[in-house]
């Protein structure tokens, strides 16, 4: 087993300032440390290179938005991700705000009937708005709602943010052959279990996502129509003031097969993200089937949750 004490010294030390940063954050009153919070990460993105790939990946997807609101988007999307950051480390005070939180759409009320009849739920879950405040809402409700990850290469951040993720709901199940297996007992029993999507998975079919191939994991429509279980969507809508969301629970994604039910998914997130463009995690290599050959592709971009 690693731990983060099996990390480089360069991750310890990116580990430390980040949390030391979130610690002074902390004495900020909520409204103002979440708004803080954004800024500081938007302020970022120029060194960290995610303004380059936010203007690349909406050249090649979104041609014909304006300068002006691509600007404004290499820095509306990092002020979105700070504020989630920020929100994950609130702990209690970030899981209050969202617990009464209503769950709109046709998908609300098969959540909740499958909650009562105990039969499992594959949630299908994108990097958009805050994606923990629909686990924190859900979790609220009594509803046993657990989600697969990739472990981060970087174990000491990871360490301490899975830690910090677990505080909002549990069960969390790495993907690897243990993880796997404790998953699949999980929804067995009638549990819910969220997988992601929206990232770009080498050895993943090649769908249409705005437009453009996107190599998309499969896993969630496979594992639904495995267990003969509903895949719905889930997302949490940021609200203009910043602070406050809208959960939305999709209608369930009809069954057939694994690649026409994932096709779906992206279709259904590319109305939303258009309807929402600056609260998508733009700074993601989602297209790499375009922007790269195969010989130069990096090492899988899998999703959190």
């Amino acid at each position: 087993m690693t731990t983060a004490q099996d990390s480089s010294f360069s991750d310890r030390l990116g580990t430390r300032v980040f949390t030391g940063a979130m610690a002074l954050l902390q004495r900020l009153p909520y409204a103002r440390r979440i708004a803080v919070a954004g800024r500081l990460v938007s302020l970022a993105a120029g060194p960290l290179g995610w303004r380059s790939r936010i203007r690349e990946n909406l050249a090649l997807t979104c041609p014909d938005l304006t300068p002006a609101e691509v600007e404004r988007l290499t820095r509306a999307v990092p002020d979105n991700i700070g504020r989630s950051l920020a929100e994950i480390y609130a702990g209690a005070e970030f899981t209050t705000r969202v617990a009464d939180l209503s769950i709109e759409g046709e998908g609300a009320a098969v959540l909740q009937a499958a909650h009562e009849a105990g039969r499992p739920i594959v949630l299908a879950a994108a990097h958009f708005g805050n994606y923990d405040a629909w686990r924190a809402a859900l979790k609220a409700r009594g509803y046993r709602i657990g989600a697969i990850y990739r472990p981060m290469n970087n174990r000491a951040f990871n360490a301490q943010y899975v830690a910090q993720i677990s505080t909002i709901a549990e069960p969390l199940f790495p993907r690897n052959r243990k993880g796997l297996g404790q998953m699949l007992r999980f929804l067995r029993e009638g549990g819910m279990v969220a997988f992601g999507f929206d990232q770009h998975l080498y050895r993943a079919p090649r769908l249409r996502f705005f437009g453009q191939p996107a190599n998309t994991p499969t896993s969630a429509a496979e594992m639904a129509l495995k267990l003969d279980a509903e895949l719905v969507p889930i997302n949490a809508i940021r609200q203009p003031n910043g602070l406050d969301f809208r959960i939305f629970a999709e209608a369930p994604i009809p069954h057939s097969d694994a690649e026409t039910m994932t096709q779906a998914l992206n279709d259904r997130l590319e109305a939303l993200v258009r309807a929402h463009m600056d609260q998508w995690f733009w700074v993601h290599r989602r297209w790499k089937a375009v922007t790269h050959t195969p010989a130069a592709t990096p090492p899988d971009d899998d999703p959190e949750a």
